[in-house]
């Protein structure tokens, strides 16, 4: 016995396949955005920009709550190290050095490298 072709099954399926082809190619999207949006993104370049997300890290030199002691790590670091900017930060009740502005962690780490060496307490980290 041969076998017997139906040609229905056939028909049908390229039919629909017809039918979902023609109306993918008709089909349009719009997006229509807020205007919101462009602020927000230029809002956020200059907070980039700034440094005021901080997303930035910086190393750690002194943390305790003696305020002459903070200045004297700062003095000492601004006299060996020129090529990063100090500050000391307050949070009750102690005070911080922190040092430099790093991008990533790479820059960050390969000045712990030197630092390290004269401020044994030194730690990396993200404010």
């Amino acid at each position: 016995m041969k076998n017997k072709f139906n040609i229905i099954p056939v028909l049908f399926a390229a039919t629909c396949l017809f039918i979902f082809s023609s109306s993918k190619l008709n089909a349009q999207t719009s997006i229509e955005a807020d205007p919101l949006i462009q602020e927000l993104v230029v809002l956020k370049a200059k907070m980039v920009e700034n440094n005021t997300l901080n997303e930035r890290y910086k190393i750690q030199l002194f943390y305790g709550s003696n305020l002459n002691e903070a200045n004297k790590v700062k003095k000492e670091f601004e006299t060996t190290y020129s090529e990063w900017r100090s500050d000391i930060v307050f949070e009750t009740p102690n005070y911080k050095v922190w040092v430099g502005d790093f991008r990533n962690r790479l820059e960050a780490e390969r000045a712990f490298v030197k630092l390290k060496k004269d401020f044994k307490s030194a730690i990396i980290f993200k404010p």
